[in-house]
């Protein structure tokens, strides 16, 4: 039995984690269903797929600045996969509509998939044609599949903002409803 050091143990263990970025309207949504998710180790809010550095929350809701709001997960693939996290992803918010979720409108709302691998753009090619090819929703998915760029963290306010703000009118009347979608649909993939 091969016997590691402390280190070369954490070491061992940071090597089998992986990353995905999605952006699929308000990042608290997200942020909030994934922080729930099991295998999902953390997750970040912040602003990807743009052209102007470090942005502010102002400047991207602007819609001038081409980020989109996203969310960073870090996550160990023994315990979850790429796919199941697209999955979910495609159950808690409609990937139908361009630049769109709900009433919140304009680019930084679009849905995407910033892929960190060839794998994973892969595994989002397969997952979008299956969805598609079943018809699981009335429209086409648009779902932009773009390689991960520069992410930039939000501000600190906006980290664990559903946890902090659940009487806050947004997440009572957005938010929650997508949690408790997520609960209903994989009760199984919920964290313990």
């Amino acid at each position: 039995m091969a016997r590691y050091r402390r280190d070369e143990a954490d070491d061992m263990n940071q090597a089998i984690k992986e990353m995905a970025t999605l952006a699929g309207g308000c990042f608290w949504c997200l942020e909030a269903v994934f922080d729930d998710m099991k295998g999902v180790e953390s997750v970040e809010s912040g602003y990807m797929g743009g052209r102007t550095p470090a942005p502010s929350y102002d400047q991207v809701c602007s819609g001038q600045t081409g980020h989109a709001e996203v969310v960073r997960l870090t996550f160990d693939p023994n315990a979850v996969s790429f796919k199941e996290i697209l999955e979910v992803f495609f159950v808690i918010h409609d990937p139908t509509t361009l630049n769109r979720q709900g009433n919140d409108a304009g680019t930084q709302y679009r849905s995407a998939i910033f892929y960190h691998s060839a794998a994973q753009k892969a595994a989002a090619e397969q997952v979008i044609t299956s969805l598609n090819s079943a018809q699981v929703y009335d429209d086409p998915i648009v779902t932009e599949l773009a390689p991960a760029s520069q992410f930039y963290l939000a501000e600190d306010y906006h980290q664990e903002y559903f946890r902090r703000n659940p009487a806050q009118p947004y997440c009572a009347y957005v938010v929650k409803p997508k949690v408790a979608k997520f609960r209903k649909h994989f009760l199984e993939k919920l964290k313990r």
